[in-house]
């Protein structure tokens, strides 16, 4: 991923933003999202979960650059991996996820990796225990996160021998009902 890429996907989620407020609508994002490869719209524009799951990553794209910080869950505070993906499901979607990523994985629908749709949660084993980190997939083999002290939130490939060699699975966040 370049940086004018990510400069650009910064740029239209700026003017998205002073926009959106007026004409409600996240169509020029997510259509410059669909362009990129990193959102694959679910269903059509009267499928709630497809619309949920693009409203999430696309909110989740505003958060690209926010710094890592063990424990944070807010933009002021910076985000682990667990307290980003609390936070966007939070603030997008009204759904309360557990705190950390083992949590979280126990409290989702286990899929296929096959089956990943954007929204979905995509978890590794980066300190050599199951469900150690967490993101949220975009779409195309992309997931956004927040990977570690000193770095910042970003979009990755899966397909990356680090990310490939330690998935552990995928799982789906009911939207039927509230998680606490």
């Amino acid at each position: 991923m370049t940086t004018s890429f990510l400069v650009a996907v910064i740029i239209a989620l700026s003017s998205w933003s002073a926009s959106a407020q007026t004409s409600g609508s996240n169509d020029e994002i997510t259509n410059l999202l669909a362009e990129k490869g990193l959102l694959t719209r679910i269903g059509d524009a009267g499928n709630q979960v497809g619309v949920q799951a693009s409203d999430l990553v696309v909110s989740a794209m505003g958060f690209l650059g926010v710094p890592y910080r063990l424990g944070g869950s807010t933009l002021e505070t910076g985000f682990d991996c667990s307290g980003f993906v609390k936070a966007m499901f939070e603030q997008t979607v009204g759904l309360a996820l557990p705190r950390n990523a083992a949590q979280q994985a126990a409290a989702t629908q286990t899929i296929d990796r096959a089956e990943l749709r954007p929204g979905d949660l995509v978890f590794f084993n980066t300190m050599r225990r199951a469900f150690s980190h967490v993101g949220i997939y975009v779409g195309n083999g992309k997931f956004i996160h927040s990977p570690k002290p000193g770095a910042e939130v970003r979009v990755e490939d899966m397909g990356v021998a680090y990310w490939a060699g330690r998935f552990d699975g995928a799982r789906r966040v009911p939207t039927q009902s509230k998680t606490p």
